[in-house]
């Protein structure tokens, strides 16, 4: 069974899939590192509802993209990588397991804390260490990583894991550049605290 028989690539859902998955997270960033330079849609909606609306903004693109993503499988070849059930048990288990990271991150992080309200200026107090990043460094994206490649096994299509592999390569990519600005962004706070500190003992 060769490579090409397995991934129709002459199908145009399987192109519009892959270019959804990496807008998302191009998308975001852009719109993030200009509000924190800018301040563009908090000028108009302030820090809070501004990050309410990229948050939205980013909830409907997940959707389109997943929408997208599920035409792209449907659209590929059909073939059992592993025997039934054990290909819809794991599945299933590891649909549920990213489902967990997912919800659990968001519900740690609160809205502001999962849709870049560090960019907003909405900082939080202290840095999130319980379950799930307890576990793992970066549990939303590899949730939603296993999600994908769960429904690619759910519905036995190769090419839908050759597409969750892609969301894998452009979420690494993506936290190379989030990771360090989100630091920046703290320390630049730690900085001006300390500054005020010290000139509050000056005052004195």
């Amino acid at each position: 069974m060769s490579l090409m028989s397995l991934v129709d690539l002459s199908q145009k859902s399987f192109f519009a899939s892959f270019i959804s998955i990496a807008f998302n997270p191009l998308f975001w960033n852009i719109v993030a590192r200009n509000e924190y330079r800018n301040k563009t849609i908090a000028g108009v909606l302030g820090p809070r509802y501004g990050c309410y609306a990229l948050g939205l903004t980013i909830l409907l693109l997940g959707f389109y993209r997943d929408g997208l993503f599920t035409k792209a499988l449907m659209d590929q070849p059909k073939y059992a990588l592993l025997p039934q059930p054990l290909s819809s048990v794991l599945a299933a288990a590891l649909f549920a397991a990213g489902q967990t990271f997912v919800l659990t991150s968001t519900w740690a992080l609160g809205i502001t804390g999962t849709y870049l309200g560090d960019y907003f200026g909405i900082l939080m107090d202290h840095r999130v260490e319980g379950f799930p990043f307890n576990v793992l460094r970066d549990p939303m994206y590899v949730g939603s990583t296993m999600c994908f490649a769960a429904t690619a096994l759910w519905f036995e299509r190769p090419a839908g894991l050759l597409l969750a592999l892609h969301v894998h390569i452009v979420y690494y990519i993506a936290l190379k550049y989030e990771g360090p600005f989100t630091d920046l962004i703290y320390a630049n706070r730690a900085a001006s605290q300390q500054a005020a500190k010290k000139g509050g003992k000056k005052a004195q």
